[in-house]
């Protein structure tokens, strides 16, 4: 099942969260089974606040949407471990119609990879190493295993050797020379039902005779196998057959690629698939944290789509959104702030109202189409509302914002005034926040032509701590702008009990001076009655920006 993350922007406030929280509850009820409230940044006093009064969990944390690798790996890993034979790696490999198996330790890290290309040189020597194309390395119960066969006799059957491969398919004198050519020690002889050939094999003391066609063995080479001490197999395939298994008893780790790329589950599939391209393997193990495999990801996996969507709430621009937005698929906004430049590669449902918060058309949305609404999640939804219209008197609220206020009083058994009261005293930023911090929590960038620039704001009871750490916060305002490269940056301090804002500048003089507001001191002006940044405050800035 696809994830589907309705999200609010960077530097969430309460009506971010609320409504996110909302709106995934919503999509839920109204079928969409996958949808997950989620937030790209860290809650704050008020919003936990908020959480703990109703409830509610605060949204799943997800810094960055990007595809990433662990999105398309194959996560059923089918491998081997280094003492499987080359035959068992190549039955695995028929079965599942795979060219690549890594080869796991115990630990499940990764030894190396095990290809159909390398055993295929491992089978198919150049013509200068044709003698490789006769070595058998392995056991002699490892052989009998590969071959399918019964080992009637062995000596020293457990030790891994490195065997020479011989068959026994000419007269016996012929073979008498050629035997004589080898250290009998090392030679494996592959034979049929010639009694002759089996005899003078055996009496030359060779280290395994393997008697093919499944051919009854008598009973006198069985007696001299032993006595001469040749390790006797009995294979139910014909010579040819038995001769091309022999070599695959040989065990993975000696044909494995111990120099291979593995990618980390968390990495972003932008950011590797150049080098996957370029790779001449054709899959990679995908490792944890402790460099333990998980996946398996193949170069075909690359262009599989990701079925991660995103819904936005209380914001439409990219600058504003959780990072990698712009690479998965949004397929939802609902905000109240004006228009950005966010485009989409198909139709999508955009409801933008103006309104004075996110809160107000979740709410809409639930009372529009007859979906029952929770008291807990009508409780957030009156705390994102009373929060961003600072309970009705913020000069962005509209008669819908009253209307929908009144009915989520009544389901959530909240008195809006009171709670106002019990959530602007809930936590002071300026208080509890090293600077920093505090001017970064609800802070949004915005885009004008070539130049950016960030619009924080923070919501007192007075002015109080703002002239206690004045010089503080104005450091940390030129700090985050200098860091940022933005044209100008600003925080608007604003006192809901007065209705009124101090707004402190960050920027170049040409900007700075084209502000007329009262100014107190540097860097600091009175917005008398301003307190809305999406309405008052940032049509402002817009306009004195296209002044400079």
């Amino acid at each position: 099942m696809s994830e589907i993350f309705v999200i609010g922007h960077r530097n969430p406030d309460t009506d971010s969260i609320c409504s996110a929280i909302g709106y995934a509850e919503f999509k839920r009820r109204t079928g969409m089974e996958s949808a997950v409230a989620a937030r790209c940044g860290d809650t704050n006093d008020r919003i936990d606040f908020v959480l703990r009064t109703f409830g509610v969990p605060a949204p799943r944390f997800v810094s960055d949407v990007s595809p990433k690798v662990r999105d398309v790996m194959q996560t059923r890993v089918v491998s081997v471990n280094a003492q499987n034979t080359v035959a068992e790696a190549l039955e695995l490999m028929d079965e599942r119609a795979i060219r690549v198996l890594p080869v796991l330790n115990a630990d499940r890290t990764c030894r190396g990879l095990i290809s159909l290309f390398k055993i295929s040189k491992f089978f198919f020597s150049s013509s200068s190493r044709v003698f490789d194309s006769r070595r058998v390395v392995c056991s002699v119960r490892r052989l009998a295993r590969t071959l399918g066969g019964t080992m009637l006799f062995g000596i020293e059957a457990e030790k891994e050797e490195d065997l020479i491969l011989m068959i026994g398919a000419m007269s016996e004198e012929s073979f008498g020379k050629r035997l004589a050519n080898y250290p009998a020690e090392k030679l494996v002889v592959v034979v049929g039902d010639r009694r002759d050939i089996q005899m003078r094999a055996i009496f030359g003391r060779v280290r395994v005779l393997v008697v093919t066609g499944g051919m009854p063995i008598e009973s006198d080479v069985f007696t001299e196998a032993k006595r001469n001490e040749v390790s006797l197999i009995q294979c139910p395939h014909d010579t040819a057959t038995t001769a091309m298994l022999a070599r695959a008893a040989v065990t993975v780790d000696h044909v494995l690629n111990e120099k291979y790329l593995t990618f980390r589950e968390d990495e972003n599939l932008a950011a590797i698939q150049r080098v996957a391209a370029q790779s001449s393997f054709s899959a990679f193990p995908v490792v944890d944290a402790e460099h333990r495999v998980v996946g398996i990801l193949a170069k075909s996996d690359l262009l599989k789509p990701t079925d991660r969507q995103l819904i936005l709430v209380d914001h439409n621009e990219l600058s504003q959104a959780v990072a990698g937005a712009e690479l998965v698929d949004i397929i939802e906004i609902i905000d109240h702030h004006r228009i950005g430049s966010l485009a989409t590669a198909r139709p999508i449902l955009f409801r933008n109202e103006p309104v004075g918060s996110t809160s107000t058309i979740v709410a809409d949305c639930f009372f529009r189409y007859g979906v029952t609404l929770p008291p807990s999640i009508a409780g957030l939804l009156l705390a994102g509302l009373v929060s961003d219209t600072l309970n009705l008197t913020s000069p962005t609220t509209t008669a819908r914002d009253a209307e929908i206020l009144e009915k989520l009083e009544t389901i959530a058994g909240v008195n809006a005034a009171e709670f106002t009261d019990k959530l602007f005293a809930s936590g002071s930023l300026l208080t509890s926040k090293p600077a920093p911090q505090a001017i970064t929590t609800d802070c949004k960038e915005y885009e004008e032509g070539v130049r950016k620039f960030s619009v924080a704001q923070i919501e007192e009871i007075g002015f109080d701590q703002f002239w206690k750490r004045k010089q503080e916060v104005l450091d940390a305002l030129h700090q985050y702008r200098r860091s940022r490269d933005y044209y100008f940056s600003t925080l608007l301090v604003t006192d809901v009990v007065m209705q009124s804002s101090l707004l402190l500048v960050s920027g170049p003089d040409e900007f700075v001076a084209r502000i007329d507001y009262p100014k107190i001191e540097e860097g600091v002006f009175e917005l008398a009655g301003v307190v809305s940044r999406k309405k008052q405050l940032l049509p402002y800035l817009t306009h004195t920006l296209a002044q400079v």
